[in-house]
């Protein structure tokens, strides 16, 4: 036979997606031999794959071992990388092959490992030898003085901290030409050459290294980048510990058009902090609720965190993440009935009123005028600086007659901002500036039409100023305003549960403000107010099949209550009875006003939803706990300022009353990791522009994953030393330079 046909074939190795899950493993002789060392040292610096947050058999047995959270069963992490190189016959075995499972007896657990000559503690020193760089370097390798170790562990140093400069400012690291003597070597040379121009010894370490020991390489950037991703991730589960967390997901192209999954966790942290943490961004080449529910699984295996600990789920609006049926958020649910999905809607939940609004024919027209009037004042440079110059002079005379006050970051500069469809805070921006610039727009128009040269062109301004100076446009104007002025204010601020209720109170008691606010605005502007008891004349509309109706019924009751019935329907249907049950519950712990919305029963039933968590005698305690409670914090002078939840937490751990009401703070953490915004997301994907932009577009998804970490988590990153650095990027392989001690 030929002898091509009976070579073997070796796996390929991606060290940076190695399987987590033992139960997932290849053999370890399934990988090419000289690809062996540096995938046993890419597990080796991992450790062994135990989830912490996962609820499993005989926790405590199992310090030593990987653990399987998909078939619930236990391998040697230390005995699948190293008992084949001890014989064929070391390489079966349960610990190694299927994994160990009889939970009955586990005195397995401690016979395995054996005497001090057993095959596992063979395994296990054979695995330090090779972490050990000193004992395992090749033989060919030189003996490094003292001096030398000295010089390389500057060298590395310096190394890292250019490195460090340019993962915080988002830069890029290759020039298109690397030659001494170009003049674009790319900013990690020129930074590199900066430190040794400037400090004296650094560049004689600098000058005298050889070659490829300059540490200069693509490569040894990628290492040292990886090295520090990998331990700003290891602060950030270490710092998530055994608590629970919510789960930020949300997908976006990047310039390759490659399809990216940002994971962001959202927990409380020991000071009492809600932190939103990213934990990895994964290419995803299916966007399906299965793909990216393996993608995240996988993500969650490498890092040992669990679905069992999740207890908030948060996305965008797409069906293959909320759907109800076989949505990401339905596959949690089914495996983890305490993971609420809470609407992610802070980043689209004025685009979603404005849209239900533009149903109503009067806000489709409102917000088609302004885009025209962006258009017409905005078209030229020159127009814009007429509307500064007007709006300038209209400040200057207000502040003259004490109309307006002056003072820091008041009274800048105004522009005419554009709504933009992906800018879900851009609609109210729009709204208000334009009723601050109202008068400066009109004089900008009115020089507009004058100027023009023939009747065409002046035919648009024209239009323009008889329609923005219509009763009709000033009353939808500030009606769109004052609404989304509401959940403006809600999306700013996470803690207010209480959206539903305003919009109902404006309902309610708003009309007669609204009308006055209309029509002071229209008497300073000079547009006639009509009469609301005159019949209602529709402009632009037949009028041969309308029913007459009063300006008042009109304004009030076909454009008023309509388009705040609209909202309320609209925010109705994006909460589902739980949620809505959940928020009303929630918004209990607020401790504004002394405490004034807290109610002892609804945060039982807050309780109630997270049956894991609060047995039914930890319900009794939490009741005595929670009256207990209210009277202290309600007597303490400390809580008497509080203005939301996170105050309250870290006023708690301040004070340590979170150890003397422990259920109530893990009440008050459940309450809190709750998902109300992806904006954490959102800049992370603003983030990858940065990083991943038009002159670096063939980045990998590993380097790119690494840098974006290191990028958005720059107080981690600021929180972590060199020494671990260079210890981890000495540690991924068996490197030519060995550093000093210190």
């Amino acid at each position: 036979m030929d002898k091509f046909l009976t070579k073997k074939r070796f796996l390929e190795v991606d060290l940076e997606n190695l399987p987590a899950d033992p139960a997932k493993r290849p053999k370890i002789i399934d990988y090419h031999p000289n690809d062996r060392d540096a995938i046993r040292r890419a597990y080796l610096l991992k450790g062994p794959c135990q989830p912490r947050e996962h609820e499993f058999p005989k926790k405590k047995s199992l310090d030593l071992y990987d653990y399987s959270t998909t078939e619930n069963t236990v391998f040697c992490l230390y005995c699948y990388l190293m008992r084949y190189e001890l014989g064929e016959q070391g390489s079966r075995g349960a610990f190694v092959s299927t994994g160990y499972s009889n939970w009955k007896d586990i005195s397995r657990l401690y016979t395995h490992v054996g005497e001090v000559n057993s095959i596992h503690n063979t395994s296990y020193r054979k695995c330090q030898a090779l972490m050990n760089q000193q004992q395992h370097i090749d033989a060919a390798i030189i003996k490094q003085s003292e001096q030398a170790k000295k010089e390389y562990r500057i060298h590395l140093t310096v190394v890292i901290d250019c490195i460090r400069f340019l993962l915080h400012q988002g830069l890029s690291f290759r020039g298109h030409d690397e030659s001494k003597n170009s003049s674009n070597r790319g900013n990690f040379l020129e930074l590199l050459e900066f430190l040794g121009n400037h400090n004296e010894t650094i560049g004689q370490i600098i000058t005298k290294a050889r070659g490829n020991l300059k540490l200069t390489s693509s490569d040894i950037q990628k290492d040292i980048i990886c090295a520090v991703a990998s331990e700003i991730t290891k602060v950030i589960v270490y710092d998530l510990e055994d608590d629970f967390f919510a789960i930020l997901i949300d997908e976006s192209r990047d310039i390759s058009a490659k399809e990216q999954m940002v994971v962001t966790l959202r927990y409380v942290d020991k000071k009492g902090q809600v932190m939103e943490r990213i934990l990895g961004l994964v290419h995803v080449s299916d966007t399906s609720a299965l793909s990216l529910k393996r993608a995240f699984e996988s993500l969650f295996a490498k890092h040992g965190l669990s679905l069992s600990k999740i207890r908030g789920q948060g996305y965008n609006g797409a069906s293959n993440m909320q759907g109800e049926y076989n949505g990401l958020k339905s596959l949690i649910l089914n495996e983890n009935l305490c993971a609420f999905y809470v609407h992610c809607f802070a980043q689209q939940l004025q685009l979603a009123l404005v849209a239900v609004a533009k149903n109503q024919i009067e806000i489709a027209s409102l917000f088609n005028l302004i885009a025209s009037l962006s258009n017409v004042v905005g078209a030229s440079c020159k127009r814009r600086d007429i509307l500064r110059e007007k709006q300038l002079y209209k400040v200057v005379e207000e502040l003259h007659n004490g109309e307006i006050s002056s003072g820091r970051g008041l009274n800048q500069e105004p522009t005419l901002r554009r709504a933009g469809d992906t800018q879900w805070g851009s609609h109210y921006g729009t709204l208000a500036s334009l009723i601050a610039m109202f008068s400066s727009v009109i004089d900008v128009l009115e020089i507009i039409e004058e100027d023009g040269a023939n009747s065409e062109q002046r035919a648009e301004p024209c239009s323009l100023l008889n329609s923005t100076q219509s009763f009709e446009f000033v009353f939808t104007l500030h009606l769109m305003k004052n609404i989304l002025g509401i959940t403006n204010e809600f999306c700013q601020s996470l803690q207010r549960k209480d959206q539903d209720i305003r919009l109902q109170s404006m309902r309610e008691d708003g009309w007669d403000l609204l009308l006055n606010e209309v029509s002071l605005f229209s008497g300073k502007q000079n547009i006639i107010v009509p009469d609301m008891n005159d019949i209602f004349v529709a402009q632009g509309r037949s009028r041969r099949k309308a029913i007459p109706v009063s300006n008042l019924h009109h304004f009030q009751v076909e454009l008023f209550y309509q388009v705040i019935d609209r909202q309320l329907q609209e925010l109705n249907n994006r909460f589902t009875e739980v949620n809505t049950k959940l928020l009303l519950c929630v918004a209990c712990l607020n401790p504004s006003d002394l405490f004034s919305v807290f109610d002892n029963q609804k945060l039982i039933s807050l309780a109630q939803f997270y049956p894991s968590d609060f047995s039914s005698i930890e319900l009794i305690i939490l009741d005595n706990q929670l009256e207990n409670y209210i009277v202290d914090v309600r007597s303490d002078i400390r809580f008497s300022e509080l203005k939301g939840m996170g105050e309250l937490s870290k006023k708690l751990v301040e004070t340590r009353k979170h150890i003397v009401y422990p259920l109530v703070y893990l009440l008050l953490k459940l309450a809190l990791i709750l998902p109300v915004t992806t904006a954490t997301v959102e800049r992370s994907f603003s983030a990858m522009n940065i990083i991943k932009s038009r002159l670096r577009n063939r980045m990998g998804d590993d380097l790119l994953n690494d840098c974006l970490i290191a990028f958005i988590e720059k107080d981690v990153f600021n929180s972590i030393d060199n020494e671990k650095v260079i210890q981890h990027f000495q540690n991924m392989k068996t490197r030519r330079e060995q550093v000093s001690s210190i």
